[in-house]
């Protein structure tokens, strides 16, 4: 896949799953502007604020005039029900969702022929854990909000979001019930996202808009009861 010289946008891309999107973007030959609270060589700033927004896509216009590929992926404050504040709540969701949303819309006029947004929802957008309320509710909104972009941008942009499962960025090998209760064997690392971020972006993906794509790993197919094939409720 051929990515020389275009323009990508990454949030959230100074650590983590983020970063390696930017990297594996960098090796192919484009051009890659990171936002991110933490300090380092790229745009420093918290998405939650709109003026860090403007003062960000401004500065990625003012240099390459257009955006090739949008990848929303910063990551969400996670509380639950039990200690998540109203604040909380709210930062949650305008990281995870007003965010994405207000960059796809500042870059809508510069969007290149060819275009593509990826967001990074979760496997939590469909399933959860207890008191994830704050995340769960930032990852199913910007899994609609895909679909919802998808249909207004149709013809200029393709916009779909991938909803990773357990992906370890620190690269650990795991063994046991940790790697074998997933379906595919093993724990996740950020490649497997990154690799699917890359296609969705390319010519090879370019009859795919609207949808979303969960790599977990196979879990979120497997149904557990208790007492089949070992598994046990302990309470």
């Amino acid at each position: 896949m051929d990515f020389k010289d275009k323009v990508v946008v990454v949030t959230g891309g100074a650590q983590g799953i983020g970063r390696c999107i930017a990297e594996e973007f960098q090796k192919a030959g484009a051009h890659v502007c990171v936002i991110d609270k933490q300090p380092g060589d790229h745009f420093v700033g918290d998405i939650a604020d709109q003026q860090v927004l403007e003062r960000f896509a401004r500065e990625v216009i003012n240099e390459y005039g257009r955006v090739d590929y949008l990848i929303n992926n910063a990551l969400p404050l996670m509380k639950g029900i039990d200690e998540c504040s109203y604040e909380e709540f709210q930062y949650a969701l305008s990281v995870g969702v007003t965010a994405p949303f207000y960059l796809c819309k500042l870059f809508s006029p510069y969007f290149a022929c060819g275009a593509a947004i990826v967001n990074i929802s979760s496997s939590r957008d469909r399933m959860s854990q207890p008191q994830t309320e704050s995340y769960t509710a930032a990852k199913g909104g910007i899994a609609a909000l895909t679909h919802a972009l998808a249909v207004s941008l149709a013809g200029k942009v393709r916009v779909n979001s991938i909803s990773p499962g357990w992906i370890d960025t620190a690269y650990t090998v795991y063994q046991g019930p940790d790697a074998i209760q997933q379906p595919a064997g093993r724990v996740g690392n950020p490649m497997d996202i990154a690799n699917m971020v890359m296609y969705l972006c390319s010519d090879k993906a370019g009859f795919i808009t609207g949808e979303n794509i969960c790599i977990d790993g196979g879990m979120t197919r497997q149904m557990i009861y208790h007492g089949d094939h070992g598994w046990k409720l302990e309470q």
